[in-house]
């Protein structure tokens, strides 16, 4: 019996273009009867990226290939088990791993491997990718360095150079998602002018939290109670619709709920979840990020509970019965990039490790 064990030591999260590094052991535990001649030998090993494609047969309509569908890495794959560790770069112009609700995009490094006179094994490690799309410039550069080089330090030299085109995409990212400018909404509905909303950007990492402000003393149309909502839109392109006008499918990720009737202003703090897949874009699918706000009005003005100066005896204010109100919702777009795979790998449900026996 030999023992393989695949580690991913940096984590489970990688951006696309990034290198991802697996260590690989092969053991054989030899009892203190086993003799050489007895023990058992590996005949072969190889490692590939694989990304693995996945669609609802009532959502898409694909060509007759099927729906499911590998996409593996051009560049060389094979495994050396001498150098006990596996590098391969992540495709740059892949999409993402996602799970939606009419496609799925997963990503498995699958290490073949077989024992002399004994069936092929395969041990598959599930890992994430994230996608930087729409950024300004490419986020790994390839052109190549001209500073002279030690041909002797060739792999650190290589291993530098990754380091250092991952530092420039995240603070590519950082220097994108931290620009603040204020936006500034009037929101109305047929009766007239009910708040002004304020939103300080408009473009968020992973695991940051999206906060705005209500002014609703600026407001003619008394506001009863509001909700806002972070949703996902997932549009399927028009030539793999299953049918023609197919409506986008919606997913929420947190909802802010408060009541703000007499409320001059009022906030609220909605985190983006660090599991959730940034916006893209590919052939067959498209991605979105929104805030979906939920607004109750009053018809009729309100008059708020009022308190006379002397009064000594204790007073209890009841809300109305009954009160006429509208509702109206309204969308703004926002942009949802991801964050440092790193900071993304401790909320990952893979672990980054696998193991079987052949």
């Amino acid at each position: 019996m030999i023992e393989v064990v695949a580690s991913m030591a940096r984590g489970p999260v990688f951006l696309a273009g990034e290198l991802l590094e697996c260590l690989i052991t092969f053991t054989n535990p030899m009892s203190h009867l086993s003799t050489s001649a007895s023990s058992e030998m590996l005949a072969w090993a190889s490692a590939q990226i694989h990304c693995q494609f996945h669609a609802s047969e009532n959502r898409v309509a694909l060509p007759s290939q099927g729906n499911k569908q590998d996409v593996q890495a051009d560049s060389d794959t094979v495994l050396i088990p001498s150098r006990d560790s596996y590098s391969e770069v992540v495709p740059v112009d892949g999409p993402p791993s996602f799970r939606g609700q009419a496609v799925k995009y997963v990503y498995k490094l699958t290490i073949g491997c077989q024992r002399v006179n004994s069936p092929i094994k395969l041990l598959r490690v599930p890992f994430r990718v994230l996608v930087l799309q729409g950024m300004p410039e490419p986020p790994f550069p390839q052109d190549e360095e001209v500073s002279p080089s030690n041909p002797f330090l060739e792999e650190e030299e290589a291993s530098r150079r990754d380091a250092r085109a991952l530092e420039r995409a995240l603070d590519m990212l950082m220097v994108t998602t931290s620009r603040r400018c204020p936006h500034m909404f009037n929101i109305t509905n047929t009766r007239g002018k009910v708040a002004k909303f304020c939103i300080f950007k408009t473009v968020y990492r992973l695991g940051e939290d999206i906060v705005g402000t209500f002014n609703f003393s600026e407001g003619d149309i008394p506001c009863l109670q509001y909700s806002v909502s972070l949703q996902s839109e997932e549009e399927i392109q028009q030539q793999y619709q299953r049918r023609p006008g197919q409506a986008i499918s919606l997913t929420g990720h947190g909802r802010h709920l408060e009541s703000c009737l007499h409320t001059a202003s009022s906030h609220f703090s909605l985190p983006v979840p660090l599991n959730v897949t940034p916006g893209f874009s590919t052939d067959i699918v498209t991605l979105r990020w929104r805030l979906h706000f939920e607004f109750v009005t009053a018809r009729e003005p309100m008059e708020p509970p009022t308190v006379l100066q002397n009064q000594s005896e204790v007073t209890i204010w009841a809300g109305a019965e009954h009160v006429d109100v509208d509702t109206f919702s309204w969308n703004l777009p926002i942009r949802v990039l991801p964050t440092n795979p790193a900071l993304a790998s401790y909320v990952s449900q893979f672990t980054g490790t696998n193991s079987i026996n052949i």
